[in-house]
């Protein structure tokens, strides 16, 4: 039998559950995923057409999501300004220094940090949670979330997992704009 990819496979799909059956848990973080507070990159079991099928999930909080959708927006102003840009690149010296920036990327630098002020101080863009599934992915199928939390814990996973597998998920459909939390200076 042919199938779609290898999250499709029985034997697979049966590997991953004694896995999970020996951590007791819904599901297995991906391994040199960036995986931090506010996102994860997990694996899970559950159904499709009525077949068990692994999940490829990436959860992420709707603050993060955010501050995607500001950067992705504040550099495409910045193509438009600078015929040039490619994206700036950051590169390390022999000592794991960053080098500096060339003056034009500082400046482009400069030009996003003000675009994403002024996107985020008008509140341009505005987001709501949301579950994309993509049934064409390279392993098992691919689900794409983001949910208004403060962070992607053990506790959202495994809830979000189970209201994903029992159909219960109920996502909010408010808009939200965030703002970048300012560092504060530590007098020491």
């Amino acid at each position: 039998m042919k199938y779609k990819n290898d999250g499709f496979m029985p034997e697979t799909i049966e590997s991953l559950k004694k896995e999970l059956a020996a951590d007791q848990k819904s599901y297995k973080v991906v391994q040199g995923a960036d995986n931090s507070d506010e996102y994860v990159n997990f694996y899970f079991i559950g159904m499709y057409e009525g077949k068990e099928v692994i999940y490829d999930a990436a959860l992420y909080t709707l603050r993060l999501h955010h501050a995607s959708e500001v950067y992705e927006l504040a550099e495409h102003e910045a193509a438009k300004k600078f015929p040039n840009f490619k994206g700036i690149h950051y590169e390390e010296d022999e000592n794991g220094n960053l080098k500096p920036l060339s003056s034009e990327e500082e400046e482009i630098g400069w030009f996003i940090t003000e675009i994403i002020m002024e996107i985020e101080e008008e509140e341009t863009v505005k987001v709501q949670e949301f579950v994309d599934i993509d049934t064409n992915h390279e392993f098992g199928i691919g689900v794409d979330a983001a949910l208004n939390v403060e962070v992607v814990d053990d506790k959202v996973i495994a809830k979000f997992i189970k209201e994903f597998n029992d159909d219960t998920l109920v996502l909010d459909d408010t808009l939200f704009a965030f703002q970048s939390e300012e560092e504060e200076d530590i007098d020491e």
